[in-house]
């Protein structure tokens, strides 16, 4: 009942977590001027209305505004999802857009959607791709583009961009989402156009079209962060050999520099996903951050990997998850409680095609829908509490509690018990181990 009140609330807070900032026609005017193009007719590479651009703000996606209008003689129309990657990152956005050529900003509060409809469906599959990545970036890119869908029919755009470039995962993860809910929308990705092929050649850009280039401290690593983890790529992490600096971490303390007690943390759990902390009930969202703080703290959640990106090639990403580490390991400590053991074996299997089908974009698809079906219902008795001991990088469980356990004591004891005759384990084993007999007395010729 909680997770249903909780999925209620959150629409209505989506629905009404809208922002825009619309150009006024003086200022359409100064844009036009500043940026090349007529919009009355076609651009450089084709004509194209109105385009929904996923927006950061940053260096890339300002200069793909100008872009766009000069070769598809287009509005633009840039779209910024909140998705938890923090206040900073959305500063200063409308300013930033307005002086790129874009008519119109729509920024979207996502951040309990997020929770509660993709993070929360992927911890109840346990989902884990390649044995350590928890999907972050993976859970977030959907949940963008179906806003941008959404967006698009609003503000009636016939197309929608992305700044992904031609080597990642991503790029995908958009599109096949665009295709499952609006295909026929069109999609425009400059990186596998423009003859852009780095930072100094946007900067060029940038300047011939007037548009103001961002100030910021450019880091020297790749990064995705939202509510769930922050990924870093790129630098010295392209080595496999090179150690991480610790400098380079932002949600997290190193293990050894956490605090010498340790803390317990109690977990509770309905059908299979997190409600409260220490007894307080709390929306997906704020439970999320909480555990994120809390986590980081005792420098919980930190994977080092070598994974196989969709596109065929290897990559090396360092990843902080301290609040989904948390959620992952008391949701799993409860199903040792709950499921009997053909159950949990096929869960497990299923929730590796599960990850797969998330981590390569196919969120919409009838595949992982079907398979979700499937773990809401083995999961649906996955109800109670855990309480988690973090202590310097480790979370090792304390308790474990459920109505619905299938532990009983009086057959697991040692002492005999009604239930369970130790006697009846002889004829077990002589059947179950019929087949080994079997096989040794062929080939010993008896």
């Amino acid at each position: 009942m909680a997770v249903q009140v909780h999925r209620h609330r959150n629409k209505v807070r989506n629905g009404q977590a809208i922002r825009c900032a619309m150009a006024t026609g003086k200022e359409q005017g100064a844009i036009s001027t500043a940026s090349s193009g007529d919009q009355t007719k076609g651009g450089l590479r084709g004509k194209l209305n109105k385009v929904v651009l996923a927006y950061s703000g940053g260096l890339d996606t300002s200069v793909i505004v100008p872009w766009l209008r000069e070769n598809y003689g287009c509005e633009v129309v840039c779209f910024t999802a909140d998705v938890g990657q923090g206040a900073i990152e959305l500063e200063g956005l409308e300013k930033k857009a307005k002086a790129s050529g874009a008519c119109q900003l729509v920024v979207k509060d996502l951040k309990e959607e997020f929770v509660s409809e993709y993070i929360y469906p992927c911890l109840r599959a346990g989902a884990v791709y390649e044995r350590k990545y928890l999907l972050g970036t993976s859970m977030a890119r959907p949940v963008i583009a179906k806003a941008m869908v959404d967006v698009a029919k609003e503000v009636g755009a016939d197309a929608v961009a992305h700044g992904c470039t031609g080597k990642g995962n991503d790029q995908v993860r958009f599109e096949l989402t665009f295709y499952a809910l609006n295909p026929e929308l069109k999609v425009v990705a400059p990186w596998r156009e423009w003859d852009i092929t780095g930072r100094e050649d946007a900067i060029e850009y940038a300047k011939k079209h007037n548009v103001p280039v961002p100030v910021s401290k450019k880091s020297i690593y790749s990064r995705d962060r939202n509510l769930w983890h922050l990924s870093h790529e790129g630098d010295i992490l392209e080595d496999p050999a090179n150690e991480p600096k610790e400098d380079m971490y932002m949600m997290s303390i190193a293990p050894e520099n956490a605090p010498s007690k340790p803390e317990y943390l109690e977990i509770g759990i309905i059908a299979g996903v997190p409600v409260s902390i220490n007894g307080r009930d709390l929306s997906p969202a704020s439970l999320l951050a909480e555990l994120n703080e809390i986590g980081g703290k005792h420098g919980i959640g930190r994977i080092d990997m070598v994974e196989n990106r969709l596109v065929g090639m290897k990559s090396r990403g360092v990843y902080e998850t301290p609040g989904g580490t948390i959620m992952a390991a008391a949701v799993r400590e409860l199903e040792s409680l709950t499921l009997d053991r053909e159950t949990m074996q096929w869960k497990d299997i299923i929730a590796l095609k599960y990850a797969e089908l998330v981590y390569a974009g196919r969120w919409f698809d009838p595949l992982r829908q079907s398979f979700d079906a499937f773990m809401e219902k083995v999961t649906a008795t996955t109800t109670g509490s855990v309480t988690l001991k973090l202590y310097k990088g480790s979370v090792n469980v304390a308790s474990r509690k459920s109505p619905y356990s299938l532990y009983r004591e009086d057959i697991s004891s040692f002492e005999n018990g009604e239930i369970y005759n130790q006697a009846d384990a002889e004829g077990f084993i002589r059947l179950y181990g019929l087949p080994t007999r079997v096989r040794a007395m062929l080939e010993k010729g008896i």
